[in-house]
């Protein structure tokens, strides 16, 4: 018996979907409950709250989590790379003073970029960044540039790859479960329902 059917979660390119032929691919995302999360935050107000796409490609993963958490917009970060994972210059299309930045992204390697990009809300007048990831790699020195931050204030990712080391030594780390997301999948595909509802429903 053949696989008939494939999920992921949160691929880094979107195109990676193509690679499956003539099968259905459903590839979910942690956006609800980075949602969920924030709206349990006592700092959070929709009015003074707006979710940064850290590059022009995750716009529409923005978008989502800001319709959700009815931001009251988005910004997106431009970045120029002088070559592969090196970034020249960074710049912001938006406005982010006085408000509260939440980063969206599908995951943080070793947070070179990430801390560039808070240092940037930072100046352009951002009064708290969180930055919210699904795979949390964090290579070396990832953990050492997060708590080394004043910028970042808090790192949220999934427990897609195991965290039990890196919350022992990393203060600014929050995980969250991503048992509901993969559940409420195989609870859909089973009863041959609509995977879109999980995503839809605010």
């Amino acid at each position: 018996m053949g696989v008939d059917r494939v999920v992921t979660v949160d691929l880094h390119c979107g195109q990676i979907q193509g690679f499956f032929r003539n099968m259905p691919v459903d590839n979910l995302v942690m956006v609800p409950e980075f949602c969920k999360y924030i709206h349990s935050c006592p700092w959070f107000d929709k009015t003074k709250t707006v979710v940064v796409s850290p590059d022009a490609g995750g716009v529409e993963r923005a978008t989502t989590m800001a319709d959700r958490l009815e931001a009251s917009h988005i910004v997106t970060i431009l970045k120029r790379r002088k070559e592969a994972g090196k970034v020249d210059s960074m710049e912001t299309v938006g406005n982010v003073q006085g408000y509260s930045c939440i980063i969206v992204d599908d995951m943080v390697d070793t947070g070179g970029t990430l801390i560039k990009a808070c240092s940037l809300l930072r100046e352009m007048g951002a009064t708290r960044v969180v930055a919210c990831a699904t795979h949390g790699i964090l290579t070396d020195p990832a953990v050492e540039r997060i708590n080394g931050s004043s910028d970042l204030d808090e790192l949220v990712v999934s427990d897609s790859i195991p965290q039990e080391l890196k919350l022992k030594v990393c203060p600014k780390l929050t995980v969250r479960s991503i048992a509901p997301v993969l559940a409420g999948s195989v609870t859909r595909l089973h009863n041959e329902e609509s995977l879109s509802s999980m995503f839809n429903d605010k």
